[in-house]
């Protein structure tokens, strides 16, 4: 199989996520059994990533994640995942950085609901995520229609992300406050969800659920498996 780099770290609760993730699916399409992935892993310190606003905090985060997509190609990956949704606003400059590709995670929730027919979805996320157009972009390049995020509910979403999510901390509170907002969504017309935050699986019920859930986390897993074993 070939080799995979990760930029995880970011957190390390998604990071360890797409380690299982990706070494199930693997071992799922071995032909034994045994299988696991060839990965290489760089576990970035989110406390110099963590909650980043300004212009010159983004150009440092930039530096930061180039400077790993650089380690992990030298070390012999033949393709990368920056292993956040939010990292994704420097895709651009990570991506110049190096000469192999880095497999976006927009574009494979965008293709998984392309295929699917989804249609006026509501995006969760961080707030960099659910406002800005970096990600809402690739979605709408997939054919994806989404709804406007709800202004009144980003600062209590992006809390719980940061503050109880990222650390793994998965609380009933959180698990109801997403059933009420996806409900919520539903009487407002949704037709979908996008879970654009590596870590809401954790108190999102992605199989049981009144609405279709579009995992990015899954999908970017699925995505590895399908490239480190030539699918």
């Amino acid at each position: 199989m070939r080799k995979l780099g990760l930029i995880g770290g970011m957190s390390w609760v998604s990071t360890r996520t797409y380690y299982e993730r990706i070494n199930r699916g693997v071992q799922r399409a071995s032909e034994e059994g045994h299988a696991s992935a060839p990965l290489l892993i760089e576990s970035l310190d989110f406390s110099h990533l963590y909650g980043l606003r300004e212009d010159a905090e983004w150009d440092r985060a930039a530096l930061v994640l180039s400077e790993s997509a650089q380690r992990l190609e030298q070390a012999g990956a033949g393709a990368l995942m920056i292993c956040a949704n939010s990292m994704h606003k420097v895709y651009d400059r990570v991506a110049a950085s190096v000469s192999i590709p880095i497999i976006h995670i927009a574009d494979c929730v965008g293709r998984e609901m392309q295929e699917a027919g989804a249609t006026d979805a509501a995006l969760f996320g961080t707030r960099n995520v659910m406002t800005e157009s970096f990600y809402r972009q690739r979605l709408v390049a997939h054919g994806v229609d989404l709804m406007p995020p709800d202004s009144d509910v980003i600062d209590q979403i992006d809390r719980v992300i940061y503050d109880d999510l990222m650390r793994g901390k998965a609380t009933r509170e959180a698990e109801r406050m997403f059933k009420t907002l996806i409900t919520r969504k539903e009487q407002d017309g949704a037709k979908a969800i996008v879970l654009a935050c590596t870590e809401l699986e954790l108190v999102i019920d992605v199989d049981a659920n009144v609405l279709p859930i579009f995992d990015s986390t899954r999908a970017h897993c699925d995505a590895a498996i399908q490239w480190l074993t030539g699918g």
